[in-house]
């Protein structure tokens, strides 16, 4: 019989793909991995604990707080002090969830995982390489935060939610009976409560590292003045404070300088973007006279465009449409059709 763990948040799409693989055959053993410490932590833990007891499967908890720490709570503090606006779940499912999780996983004995991710992976019968591809739910997909998954990690994951709609995957839990069938969606940002990143920064920090600066509007005028650069994101319009006879939007930044630069709306647009550190899934080059299907956000329609790659490894995106608020540290991904290429991060 095949071994396969299964990464158990205590929600409902982890809880029915284990479900589903158990259906399936699969000797499964639940994983929870505990991130935080918080009484949500303890509730889900609980959650997966007692799905993994209905369903008749293996459980184990492992606690990670130090190294979700390292790699992912440093990432994104220190990612806001730089000046970028950091994308946590893409930098967990590398770090956490598709590489400390196959190291622990080995040490049962097991070398392939599953989680409740919204993709699909295919084989491709021509290259032998393994292709992701969007879900069949594309209001729930999330290929957009698995860019860096590589070959290695592709062959050994399953996603057994990429072929059923969100609907589908809920009626399948309260049929199975499992608790956390009504369960809702989980937060934005798992280890920030309410999803205020202000607040978690303040905390994490002390008010002390957050300097008062200079607003200045495109024509250089001084009209008002920011409570930290860390609170304040490209194209972020409320909460800046400004009382002016335009909507003003957030449109760049000056770290060196602690300056803040707003602006009108027609100023969020441009055509192109620098990335750096790609990762390709299943090509070994970019096609620089292919027009690819781009997204420069999760929240995003894809967008036609063109890659270019420089000397020093930066990529050059050139868009056929401005597209808005383009945001340094997020990601870029590239999409060919429903199959990702691949993805960097926006310099």
């Amino acid at each position: 019989m095949n071994k396969i763990a299964v990464g158990m948040s205590g929600g409902v799409d982890s809880s029915v793909t284990a479900y589903l693989l158990k259906k399936q055959g699969y000797e499964v053993t639940g994983v929870y991995l505990q991130m935080i410490d918080d009484i949500h932590a303890e509730k889900a833990a609980g959650d997966a604990k007692k799905v993994a007891d209905q369903i008749g499967i293996d459980f184990n908890r492992y606690d990670i707080r130090d190294k979700f720490k390292e790699k992912v709570i440093a990432y994104f503090t220190e990612s806001y002090l730089a000046g970028v606006t950091p994308n946590p779940c893409v930098v967990c499912n590398k770090e956490i969830k598709f590489k400390l999780f196959f190291d622990l996983v080995k040490e049962l004995g097991i070398d392939t995982i599953a989680t409740g991710h919204y993709v699909k992976v295919e084989k491709d019968t021509q290259s032998g390489k393994y292709l992701l591809k969007k879900a069949e739910d594309e209001r729930k997909d999330q290929t957009y935060f698995l860019y860096n998954l590589t070959q290695e990690v592709l062959q050994k994951v399953k996603f057994p939610l990429g072929d059923y709609k969100k609907d589908k995957v809920k009626e399948m839990a309260d049929e199975a009976g499992l608790h956390v069938a009504k369960k809702s969606e989980s937060q934005e940002i798992c280890f920030i409560s309410d999803n205020d990143y202000k607040s978690y920064l303040k905390e994490y920090y002390g008010d002390q590292v957050f300097q008062k600066g200079p607003i200045i509007d495109q024509q250089g005028n001084f009209v008002g003045e920011h409570t930290g650069l860390p609170f304040y994101t490209i194209g972020q319009r409320k909460g800046i404070g400004l009382s002016l006879d335009y909507p003003a939007y957030v449109t760049g930044f000056n770290q060196k300088e602690n300056v803040l630069y707003i602006g009108e709306q027609n100023d969020l647009f441009t055509d192109t973007l620098t990335a750096e550190k790609y990762n390709l899934l299943h090509l070994d080059s970019f096609d620089e006279e292919y027009e690819y299907d781009i997204k420069i956000r999760y929240s995003n329609y894809t967008s036609k465009g063109y890659i270019k790659v420089n000397p020093d490894q930066t990529i050059i995106v050139n868009f056929k449409e401005p597209q808005r608020a383009v945001t340094p540290g997020q990601s870029v991904v590239f999409y060919d059709g429903d199959i990702l290429i691949g993805g960097a991060v926006i310099r």
